[in-house]
């Protein structure tokens, strides 16, 4: 096995590959010897095997039999039936032969195994205590027929893995008549701390760990192997090697005590730093001890391993809530490298240098492992000497540009000029780094939103400052936030258009009782479908030419669709908004009537300085949420030259479909280059290829882990603490309470499930879900604090809200009846409210 090393996973596969390394590292594994993949395919050329598995391989999906399994297990039988050719099975023998005979272990090793984003933990077969030559060259050929299981091609469709790629060696090695074994790893697997190591051992074979057959001991250790935590096992079963061959199994008695010595944990630990070290990455490393020799049986890189938490100062919880609420989905590499870096976050950059304040890079803020973004790290902004000059720098900009007139500054009517221009392009005869080019051209007119902002917003500031100012003065301090939130904005007018399509779906008998359906779908049929909803239809093509760039998601996030890529995400708002119409209530109407009616205003001069100061306060607010609405016009023509991109890469065989392009980096685009006639080389195949799966399944590995526990930001100093009874707490973000039942909104697609009085309580929210407030009687959010969308917009409407609850989403069930106390940021059983 020393033969082998890392770089020889095509021939040793994953398992074989990881193990000569330990070898020739003097890690005390058991003697063995690898059965290579050329072996393998020698047996495929010299049987019927290769001809049935080349018919096989000829129908999509592995399964030439509709999927029922019926093929692959006769190829199974085929594998079974053939006679290993003579040459290679004296060589199996005279390998088994010097190996000293008796019991070995038959362990399969596919080249597509232990691999950072794919361990196939389970896969292929193992075959323990195989005693004598010909029961060793039987399981060498049923290790290769597992190759074709049923569950190990499932798994390789799953991880994108072109099923002509693999192929598949076999690790002999001498039996461990092991008195425990078990697995170790090297980083907790589930917080994810790199400090701490984590043992599952059982008595016998550690067989019955890995199957799951038993509930073990289970260890958490620090970096010495000290035991920071025991629970003790079921030992249910223990498994040990039959006398004849195989394993039998036998009750386990129960312990309270450790199975595990004090030195042979320690040794455990020693032996995980060590290969961690050597393979540059956390370790899942299987063990068993016998005869006091502690010995390594396999070691493969961690998946699905989460991020290092990180430990977040007072800076980066406070402003840790607005990216949070920003990230709610993980960015892929295009994201990053493209829109984010060069567009949205350099927008970012560019305000904050405005007042000499540096923000840290993209790396920082989003750092990856193997091309792909494993948490959020909220930055630090760090002043500069700049910073000093920054006051008088903000004043002279409040003075000179006025929110109220900035879509009549010339940079604006640039701005939309570029966008409109490059929405029209025709990319299909253009060349690849043409079409390349007008995605950088989206970037680069983001500049001049990025200058307007920096122009612009200080404008908010004073306004703002000066109007509560006044009402200090005039005792009215409470009006601020109504007064503030009646601003008229695009996302308010693109508000009462859907109320407006409400309205025309509701006088359609037949698109009304679509509206009462189980979701937006058969809406949707209907109207692209039936040509009598005209009526309908030229008002939804209406409201998607003016407002479909908006984000579903999020503004940074270039791979999630539009509102005209997903027509269903509006149809389910026009459902939310359908039916019975709750009362509303003008609160910023009221506000401004009753500060019409303070007695210091029948003074005219003064009358006119505060409503000034109101206005001027308004056009701010609707500045920051208009820019914001205009910004998102550079998303359509970027996400356009992608799809181009993408139907060049598929065509070139790099990419299944269009949207895998995300798995790639900008640069990476940059690189490319077509010949004249536009077509991309075939060397793009094996220069990318492999790099899109592997992202593909490190990105899969993640799935269900946040890119920042939203505990690490909302769990200190919650007001909901001190409220006895509190379903979950965050911060009272808009006051009042209201009672209802619970709807848990979980993305846009779930939109139209939203019905009027309930109580919303979803994960984050952006402009896009602000149509839902209208029907909502309270809302509930996750993540998010006082000046988040979801806070400014609950405010306008006067509903009870409470964000950066970290768990509403988990704790709080759809139909639960609850009582949101936003004034105290709580969140109460129904029951409760007769006490509050």
């Amino acid at each position: 096995m020393a033969d082998f090393g890392v770089g020889d996973v095509a021939v040793a596969g994953g398992k074989g590959a990881a193990l000569g390394e330990l070898v020739r590292q003097g890690f005390p594994v058991p003697p063995g010897f690898v059965i290579t993949t050329g072996a393998y395919l020698s047996y495929l050329a010299e049987t019927n095997v290769g001809a049935a598995l080349g018919g096989f391989l000829s129908v999509p999906d592995e399964a030439p039999d509709g999927g029922d399994g019926t093929g692959s297990a006769a190829l199974r039988a085929l594998f079974a039936a053939a006679d290993m050719p003579e040459g290679l099975r004296q060589e199996i023998l005279d390998a088994y032969a010097r190996l000293g005979g008796g019991a070995v272990a038959v362990r399969s090793s596919a080249t597509a195994e232990d691999l950072p984003g794919a361990a196939f933990a389970g896969q292929q077969d193992t075959y323990l205590n195989v005693l004598g030559g010909d029961d060793v060259v039987r399981a060498v050929a049923n290790c290769w027929a597992s190759l074709w299981t049923d569950r190990a091609m499932a798994y390789r469709r799953r991880q994108g893995i072109d099923a002509h790629d693999v192929a598949i060696a076999v690790v002999v090695q001498k039996m461990v008549p092991a008195a425990i074994a078990g697995v170790l790893f090297t980083a907790n697997p589930v917080t994810g701390e790199r400090g701490e190591m984590v043992v599952d051992a059982n008595p016998g074979l550690g067989e019955a760990v890995v199957s799951g057959r038993v509930t073990p001991e289970h260890y958490v250790l620090d970096a010495s192997g000290k035991v920071l935590s025991f629970t003790p096992g079921g030992r249910e079963v223990v498994i040990s090697a039959a006398e004849g061959g195989g394993t039998q199994e036998s009750s386990g008695t129960q312990s309270a005590n450790h199975g595990l010595a004090a030195e042979e944990l320690a040794e455990l630990a020693r032996l995980g730093k060590k290969a961690q070290q050597q393979f540059g990455r956390p370790q899942d490393i299987e063990w068993a001890v016998a005869g006091g020799t502690l010995y390594v049986l396999q070691s493969r890189p961690m998946t699905a391993l989460p991020p290092q938490p990180p430990v977040l100062n007072a800076v980066q919880r406070r402003v840790g809530p607005f990216f949070i609420e920003m990230f709610q989905e993980r960015p892929y590499p295009l994201d990053v490298s493209g829109w984010m870096s060069r567009g949205i976050l350099a927008m970012l950059h560019g305000m904050a240098g405005s007042v000499g304040v540096v923000f840290p890079a993209v790396e920082k803020l989003l750092p990856e492992e193997d091309g792909v973004v494993v948490q959020l790290i909220p930055p630090v902004p760090r002043p500069t000497i700049r910073t000093l000059a920054a006051p008088a720098s903000l004043l002279r900009r409040a003075r000179r540009f006025k929110a109220g007139a900035w879509t009549r500054d010339p940079r604006f009517s640039v701005f939309i000029d570029n966008i409109e221009r490059l929405n029209g392009q025709d990319l299909g005869p253009l060349r690849w780094r043409a079409v390349v080019a007008c995605a950088q051209e989206c970037f680069a007119a983001m500049q001049g939103m990025t200058d307007l902002r920096v122009s612009y917003l200080p404008g908010i500031l004073v306004p703002v400052l000066k109007m509560r100012f006044m009402l200090l003065l005039l005792g009215k301090t409470k009006l601020a936030p109504a007064l503030i939130a009646g601003a008229e904005t695009r996302t308010s007018q693109a508000n009462r258009a859907l109320e407006r399509l409400a309205s025309i779906a509701a006088d359609d008998p037949v698109l009304s009782r679509a509206l009462l359906g189980p979701g937006p779908r058969e809406l949707l049929d209907l109207v692209e479908k039936e040509p009598e909803h005209r009526a309908f239809r030229e008002a939804f093509e209406a409201f998607q030419l003016e407002y479909g760039h908006r984000e579903t998601t999020s503004i940074v996030l270039s791979s999630a669709p539009t509102w005209s890529d997903a027509p269903e995400v509006v149809l389910g708002l026009v459902k939310a908004l359908s039916g019975q119409r709750p009362q509303t209530v003008d609160h910023a109407g009221n506000a401004l009537a009753e500060l019409k009616r303070h007695p210091a205003l029948r003074f005219e001069p003064l009358r006119r300085r505060v409503f000034d100061a109101v206005g001027s306060a308004q056009a701010g607010m609707a500045f920051r949420e208009d820019s914001h609405f205009y910004a998102t016009k550079a998303i359509p023509p970027i996400r356009r030259a992608y799809r181009e991109l993408g139907r060049r890469l598929v065509l070139a065989g790099v990419i299944d479909e269009p949207d895998e392009i995300y798995h790639l980096r900008f640069e990476e685009l940059e690189s490319i280059t077509d010949d004249d006639d536009g077509a991309l080389p075939a060397s793009l195949r094996d220069r990318f290829r492999p790099l899109v799966l592997a992202r593909a399944a490190k990105r899969r590995g993640l799935e269900g882990i946040p890119l920042l526990d939203p505990a690490l930001l909302f769990a200190r100093g919650r007001q909901g603490r001190q409220v006895e009874g509190a379903l979950v707490s965050g911060t009272a973000a808009s006051r009042g309470q209201a009672t209802g039942p619970v709807r848990v909104i979980r993305g846009p697609a779930e939109f139209g499930r939203l019905r009027s009085g309930e109580v919303l309580v979803c994960p984050y929210t952006n402009p896009a879900w602000t149509p839902l407030f209208q029907r909502a009687a309270a809302v509930v959010v996750d993540a998010g604090g006082l000046g988040s969308h979801a806070a400014i917009v609950a405010r306008e409407y006067g509903i009870p809200a409470v964000m950066g609850t970290g768990s509403g989403t988990s704790t709080l069930a759809d139909g639960q009846q609850v009582l949101v106390d936003g004034t105290l940021g709580v969140v109460l059983p129904a029951a409760s409210a007769e006490r509050s």
